[in-house]
């Protein structure tokens, strides 16, 4: 059984190093700022959680993986608030391109400043 676990261990580290490599392949290669967004997000956490996830079956200790939980829990309550927050100062300073975009609901109800640089 214990080869098992460290089999699987492995690979789920393994992947989750893949989709790590992924997205920073994704950050290099996206045209624009939110799709570069979505790439440093999405398949980061995904391979933050399988990294973890392996390290808890390999090393299979109790406190250790009470620790892998909490960054777990903490990378998923922290990115979704820090990307939309980063997307929104973005279109707030100009750095969106609007040709992109298929809706943009913020034009009504945010002001463009056209004047601020990089937040």
């Amino acid at each position: 059984m214990s080869q098992v676990l460290d089999v699987s261990g492995a690979v789920l580290v393994l992947l989750g190093c893949l989709l790590s490599l992924v997205a920073g392949i994704g950050l290099v290669r996206l045209p624009d700022l939110l799709t570069r967004m979505h790439a440093a997000t999405k398949p980061q956490v995904l391979g933050l959680v399988l990294v973890t996830g392996g390290l808890a079956l390999v090393l299979r200790d109790g406190s250790t993986t009470m620790l892998l939980g909490l960054v777990v829990v903490a990378q998923l309550l922290t990115i979704p608030v820090a990307s939309h927050m980063v997307a929104r100062a973005s279109w707030r300073g100009g750095q969106v391109r609007h040709d992109l975009l298929d809706v943009d609901e913020l034009t009504g109800s945010a002001t463009l400043q056209e004047d601020r640089g990089a937040p």
